[in-house]
């Protein structure tokens, strides 16, 4: 059964379980999102819209956004979805790299196909209107039959295509499914991932999307956040790091069953903090990329005292066991993987050379992360093997360092020896970061007023910014 499938059988046994609730309260139930969907695909196909045609879409993330998705599956269509973090630029590039036969635009976003002279030449301009026809149509396709095309951040050069076939998203959903799985199927999930809508859709599990802005995470309001969490009744959130940062900084009563979080690496400091603010909370840290997700997931209620003290002591992050659908190896210091829900290939095999390895017939995915196993056959994580400093990885003496008083923020800068080591924070004495790095090895503190960081979910370091601004320093 294919991902529009089982949506669909989902919505015929959940009908009149909200589905899903946007950032302004709004709502839909599995019957009304299945019923709009369906509307929707009568009202493109008469537009010209059919099997393996390729639609860009540019719309808010909200309740439109889901039953769109829902209606190009229906006809078969492939959705691209351009970078957000990256803005014009990560639309121009979709465009030019997927030559699509249609964009599809609602809200705001509907000027774009006025102004964006890179979308003046896409064929056909679709909107959010529907048809009152029949809305039961259902298009047959393979699993290998593409699903969406989303982008890389691009923080590693020019963004790469990945297509994801109804397969590859049936597997992930699965790995995910076995991720969220709970004994109350009534949860309500906050959540600020849309492949986790995605899997929701698939489980019956009522997803609220976020009231803050996707694109700016570390800017979102924690009591607007903790209010919505109150209002919509949620019972599990799935957040990246930032949003856990800001909610683990102030004492909130939050009553939740579980926190995922992802898209980022979890540093002991946040994990010690949210288990503070919220010490009946299960939390979950999750590790996988673009390309991957997930790989590995760690519960934190169950690193022991001997994990805490080896992350602040260099030994890097702990990640916990890999998922049982992902084969993963280190080879060369750096973690690879394959599986079902591992990408195999970039679109039109742009970036494959550089990030794709091929072991006993079987294409592997070099994560670009630095790691290792320990006897328990749990994975470390070292840092991306590229901000290596001398023989250091970053997270080897980032880790250790955000357990320092006064540091608020730590990086590696890469390509430096012997290795230096930019601090945000207030040293509490003179020299003290410089003698708490000198137990760890040979590296030289440099301070720094910001650590720059990722545009997608602000909980990575931006390598190329932070060698800029320290070159020559």
């Amino acid at each position: 059964m294919n991902l529009i499938s089982t949506f669909l059988e989902t919505a015929r046994r959940r009908a009149d379980v909200v589905a899903v609730v946007a950032g302004d309260g709004q709502n839909s139930t599995y019957k009304d999102l299945a019923e709009k969907s369906g509307r929707l695909a009568n009202y493109w196909r008469s537009k010209g819209i059919e099997n393996g045609d390729r639609v860009l879409l540019a719309m808010p993330v909200g309740i439109d956004l889901y039953a769109s998705i829902a209606a190009l599956w229906r006809l078969g269509a492939t959705i691209v979805f351009p970078e957000p973090a990256l803005g014009l630029q990560g639309l121009k590039h979709a465009v030019s790299m997927t030559r699509p036969k249609a964009v599809l635009t609602s809200g705001w976003y509907a000027v774009l196909p006025f102004i964006i002279p890179a979308l003046w030449e896409i064929p056909l301009r679709l909107h959010v209107s529907s048809s009152t026809e029949d809305f039961d149509i259902l298009q047959e396709v393979s699993p290998d039959h593409p699903a969406l095309i989303s982008f890389t951040s691009g923080s590693t050069g020019l963004p790469k295509g990945i297509v994801r076939s109804h397969g590859f998203l049936a597997a992930q959903n699965a790995c995910v499914a076995e991720m969220l799985v709970s004994e109350n199927e009534n949860e309500i999930d906050l959540v600020a991932f849309p492949v986790f809508v995605i899997a929701n859709l698939g489980l019956g599990i009522t997803s609220v999307l976020p009231n803050w802005k996707l694109t700016r995470h570390d800017q979102a309001d924690p009591s607007a956040i903790v209010d919505w969490i109150k209002e919509q009744n949620i019972t599990r959130a799935l957040l990246p790091p930032s949003i856990c940062d800001i909610l683990s900084k102030r004492s909130y009563a939050i009553q939740l069953k579980a926190v995922f979080t992802g898209g980022g690496p979890i540093f002991p400091d946040l994990m010690k903090r949210l288990q503070d603010v919220m010490p009946h909370t299960q939390f979950m840290a999750v590790y996988g990329s673009t390309e991957a997700e997930p790989i590995a997931h760690q519960l934190i209620e169950h690193i022991s005292p001997a994990d805490w003290n080896s992350m602040e002591t260099g030994s890097g992050l702990l990640a916990g066991k890999p998922v049982t659908q992902t084969k993963t190896r280190i080879i060369d210091d750096e973690i690879v993987v394959t599986g079902e829900h591992v990408n195999k290939s970039y679109l039109d095999g742009y970036g494959d050379d550089e990030n794709k390895i091929l072991i006993e017939d079987e294409i592997w995915h070099r994560t670009g992360d630095a790691g290792r196993f320990d006897s328990e056959g749990r994975l470390w994580l070292r840092g991306r093997w590229s901000a290596k400093a001398g023989e250091l990885f970053p997270f080897e003496i980032e880790v250790a360092a955000r357990s320092w008083n006064g540091v608020d923020a730590v990086a590696l800068i890469p390509n430096t020896f012997p290795p230096k080591l930019a601090i945000e924070g207030t040293e509490p004495s003179n020299l003290k970061w410089q003698t708490q790095a000198n137990g760890i090895g040979d590296i030289e503190i440099f301070k720094i007023k910001k650590i720059p960081l990722d545009k997608r979910h602000r909980s990575k370091i931006d390598y190329a910014k932070l060698i800029m601004m320290t070159k020559g320093k």
